[in-house]
């Protein structure tokens, strides 16, 4: 098929006025100049009208188990949230969690997500989940051992005996081990190992919270106060959250480190040698009062950082009909933080940023010849020097979403 649109953001090349996309089968086959492309494709071509057509947004970090633990009130102390996550995930029951997550991939599918990297708690939902999404879903199975004490051996060998018996039609799954505080190092040590042996990606909690923080870095604090009577504290107190997770052997380019709030100059520089994503999550970072995250400075250490919307467990509540997983809202939560930074690369952090730290670089996130045709729609009817701006400050859901070629959300088409 062919599509018009009054504009085409396809985000690793310039942006086109009256542009058209050419589709054939699950990918783009060419895109470029409407007077151009239609004189050369013999396809049957749509009008999709006045709006924005550009790929689908990429979700680098989300829970979606966690979606109706939504519109708790922001914790003095991080571990005061943890412990009350830990009982709202207690009382929940298999329906529960299958319910808050096909709730939370519809919220994502109707504001653009056309691709999330989600940390399973409960595998055994999948893949019957990933059957009732459209949604191209990276699925890293969450791994802890403090509360369990099981052997990390053990631990491994489920987490890989259901990555195997897993069959996505799109997708993948990966390792995430939660975090430094609730993992040991063997279990880091031993998911290193695994992971570089199957080529797998790792997603991990990292430098989430002072408190963790300064637990790593020097031994003390809320977090080390609540925990050293639960598992050996002998790993604490060595240097920062980032230089134990880089000691274990995680961190590369198959490493993306969840949040990375709480960084020293050394930790930023280790993130770029070794070509380890970050994603940020900016609602998230608001609802904790963390201090300013240092975009600036990952930047220019190359290190790819990208966006993604956390749980609904860490969002504060801040405008009807209530809470909602939503990516826009996160690139305009950054956008207010780091005025300094352009809508284009807004737009590339929840895009090709994301989907190079999903390992799906030139495949998705970005609209060029040869890689899916994931594309969201969004009203417009502006010159094509606002529209970048106008795509972050999109609110509402798309007007339309594509997905390997197939619309998966309904859009008004008008034959040329």
């Amino acid at each position: 098929m062919l599509l018009r649109a009054r504009i085409l953001l396809p985000i690793s090349s310039p942006p086109i006025a009256d542009g058209a996309v050419l589709i054939s089968g699950n990918r783009v086959a060419a895109l470029g100049r409407w007077r151009d492309l239609s004189r050369e494709a013999a396809e049957p071509a749509a009008d999709l009208g006045p709006v924005i057509l550009m790929p689908g947004l990429v979700n680098a970090h989300c829970h979606l188990d966690y979606t109706d633990m939504a519109g708790q009130p922001a914790p003095k102390q991080f571990p005061d949230w943890i412990k009350g996550l830990l009982a709202r995930k207690a009382a929940a029951s298999y329906a529960d969690y299958a319910q808050a997550w096909l709730r939370g991939a519809a919220m994502l599918l109707r504001t653009g997500v056309t691709t999330v990297g989600d940390i399973e708690a409960v595998p055994e939902l999948l893949p019957d989940v990933w059957s009732s999404t459209p949604l191209r879903v990276a699925s890293f199975l969450e791994m802890t051992c403090v509360r369990s004490r099981r052997n990390p051996a053990a631990i491994l060998r489920d987490a890989a005996a259901k990555i195997a018996a897993l069959r996505p039609e799109r997708g993948f799954a990966g390792l995430s081990p939660h975090a430094l505080y609730s993992t040991t190092p063997d279990l880091l040590r031993a998911s290193a190992e695994l992971a570089a042996r199957h080529r797998w990606r790792v997603t991990m909690h990292v430098a989430e919270s002072v408190d963790e923080f300064e637990m790593y870095a020097d031994g003390r604090g809320a977090l080390f106060d609540w925990l050293k009577s639960q598992r050996d504290m002998s790993d604490c107190g060595h240097g920062t959250p980032v230089e134990q997770v880089r000691r274990c052997g995680l961190m590369g380019e198959r490493f993306l480190a969840i949040h990375a709030n709480y960084l020293q100059p050394a930790d930023i520089e280790a993130l770029g040698q070794t070509h380890s994503s970050v994603v940020h999550c900016p609602r998230s970072h608001a609802y904790f009062r963390h201090q300013p995250f240092l975009y600036n400075e990952l930047a220019a250490a190359r290190v790819n950082v990208c966006l993604g919307t956390d749980s609904l467990a860490s969002v504060t509540p801040t405008r009807p009909p209530g809470l909602e997983l939503n990516l826009f809202t996160e690139m305009q939560t950054f956008a207010e933080s780091n005025p300094g930074v352009t809508p284009s690369e807004i737009l590339r952090l929840a895009t090709c940023n994301g989907a190079r730290a999903l390992g799906l670089q030139g495949s998705v996130g970005e609209m060029a010849q040869n890689s899916f045709a994931d594309l969201i729609t969004i009203p417009y009817s502006g010159n094509i020097g606002e529209a970048e701006s106008a795509a972050v400050q999109h609110r509402g859901e798309v007007a339309g979403s594509m997905i390997e070629g197939k619309w998966v959300r309904a859009v008004r088409v008008c034959p040329v």
